[in-house]
């Protein structure tokens, strides 16, 4: 009977009749198992299990949200569309564009791409090309094909009609996750059903006191359960947003304010400041005292002996609710250094630029960039030209020397896993083509390449290249213009000339500053 009301309290429905079997095979466990499924218990500590406190959490949450939500576009469309299938595309759009990507950044991207492609049937009808002239500068550019190819998905496959559930969406829909398929199903479904992204992680793991690896599958389980525990059944997408939108502004990763949080009542780890302070308070009371302390409140913990969602280091009372949650130390970025030729040609009054277009699959897929080579790390300055005769043989029907390449300088462009350094060469070729087996190659005008799907990484590119032709061009003009500078040392060397000429300025000696004094002296003398 032990066995079974743990199955109960753990939300199990256990059938009696199965429980002799369950003891039986339970005999046949290794201790190894058994010790393992000891670890794996959770204590109610972090979780919430009375239901007037998740009544309260939600009532004062909800009413925070409803006095302090942002007004931004895609929560306008999921309160205002009547159109379900609309509805559930835009708020789609707007959560693969806000992964990883501010809110301030995306308003801006997302207007522009809902009155480009205000349906799904309009962005199935788009090219990849379109999309990254949407998407440039946006970043993580897979996001992007990902929207268009679950567009075309849509369309073909499920005639037009987005998935009506979080399971569907899941399913589906490339590049939609669970937490994705959460927060569409809750906003623009209506779905009771939780979702936790980076914001609300931190929230939970406050609130609940998880210090363990945020990251590791036991607290990612754990986080889930609580948020499909706490979301509000009446407003599951507004919940949802209220529990981001808390993170984002109030339970922030830095300096947090505590003081404004809505649900402080709720949080432990808020909890456990406080109480903090108060034992130091009492402990410096009894030590001005000199009497012995015996009434220090103790921090209300985990119960559990070996819970693996409590902190694994020591409390750091510096830290604060900042000791949650505790993160694995991110990996260093790889460093890559890349060859890149800014290669240019005159066609009437307007200068071109060389573009070939990446692949269709991997990083930056189908951007169109420089033409750019990755260097080995212990590869010499001085085999560049012959790296770039190699790479411009590839594109073009004309032979180039290693003299033809200029150095134009270093851009250093850090994507959030590769640290790039850009070396970057120009040069001018003269009615030059690409080769014609060159399919993936084109030559753009300086006009059409700042509208064209580039990266930023190419837009920093061409801005050193600008600043560094501005800057030889006024060095030319200075050498060959005789300009007022000019003009003014030549007239300095012809006044000098004119001086040398008449003997030029004599040095006094030193006894001709005195003579003055001395004929005064004589002449005081004589009057004397």
């Amino acid at each position: 009977m032990s066995r079974l009301r743990s199955a109960m309290q753990r939300g199990k429905s256990v059938v009696l009749e199965n429980t002799e079997v369950k003891k039986s095979s339970n005999k046949k466990k290794t201790k190894a198992t058994i010790k393992e499924e000891e670890t794996s218990e959770h204590s109610s500590y972090h979780f919430f299990n009375d239901l007037p406190e998740i009544s309260a959490y939600r009532s004062h949450l909800l009413q925070w949200y409803d006095q302090n939500k942002r007004e931004l576009p895609w929560r306008t469309v999921a309160m205002t569309e009547p159109d379900v299938n609309i509805r559930t595309y835009a708020v789609w759009v707007s959560e693969i564009m806000l992964q990883q990507t501010q809110v301030a950044t995306v308003i801006d991207y997302y207007n522009k791409w809902m009155q480009r492609w205000p349906t799904v049937e309009k962005l199935a009808a788009a090219t990849l090309e379109e999309v990254n002239q949407v998407w440039a500068g946006l970043g993580y550019y897979s996001r992007g094909r990902r929207l268009h190819e679950g567009a075309k998905k849509v369309v073909s496959d499920l005639n037009g009609q987005m998935p009506r559930c979080t399971e569907g969406l899941l399913k589906l829909l490339p590049g939609v996750g669970r937490y994705t398929a959460g927060a569409i199903g809750s906003i623009a479904l209506g779905q009771v059903t939780g979702a936790v992204d980076g914001n609300v992680i931190r929230v939970l793991c406050r609130v609940r006191a998880i210090g363990a690896d945020s990251t590791g599958p036991a607290v990612t389980e754990a986080l889930w359960k609580i948020a499909n525990t706490i979301v509000d059944t009446e407003r599951p997408g507004d919940f949802n947003q209220a529990m981001m939108e808390l993170g984002a502004r109030v339970c922030t990763p830095k300096s947090p304010l505590c003081s404004q949080c809505p649900i402080q009542t709720h949080c432990h780890a808020f909890r456990k400041v406080s109480i903090k302070q108060e034992q130091d308070s009492k402990r410096l009371q009894s030590k001005l005292a000199s009497k012995p302390n015996t009434s220090v409140v103790d921090i209300e913990n985990c119960s559990a002996g070996s819970c693996n969602l409590c902190l694994s280091e020591d409390w750091d009372s510096k830290q604060g609710v900042q000791n949650y949650p505790r993160k694995p130390v991110k990996k260093a970025p790889r460093v890559e250094k890349t060859l890149t030729c800014i290669v240019q040609r005159q066609r009437g009054q307007e200068t071109e630029y060389l573009l070939t277009q990446r692949p269709s699959k991997g990083l930056l897929a189908g951007m169109w960039e420089l033409p750019s080579m990755v260097l080995e790390s212990d590869l010499s300055e001085n085999k560049h030209g012959d790296l770039l005769c190699t790479m411009m043989q590839r594109f073009l029907d004309t032979l180039l020397g290693t003299d033809s390449f200029q150095f134009v300088g270093e851009v250093v462009h850090i994507l959030s896993h590769i640290h790039q350094t850009y070396v970057v060469y120009s040069v001018c070729v003269s009615d030059c083509s690409e080769k014609e087996q060159e399919q993936n190659t084109c030559w753009l005008t300086k006009c059409a390449l700042q509208g064209a799907a580039v990266s930023t990484g190419l837009k920093k590119i061409m801005k050193l290249y600008d600043s560094s032709s501005k800057a030889n061009t006024r060095d030319i003009k200075r050498k060959l213009s005789p300009g007022d500078g000019t003009e003014k040392q030549s007239n300095k060397k012809k006044k000098l000339k004119v001086v040398a000429a008449n003997g030029g300025p004599k040095q006094l000696s030193l006894s001709k500053f005195f003579s003055t004094s001395k004929q005064a002296t004589k002449t005081k003398s004589k009057n004397t």
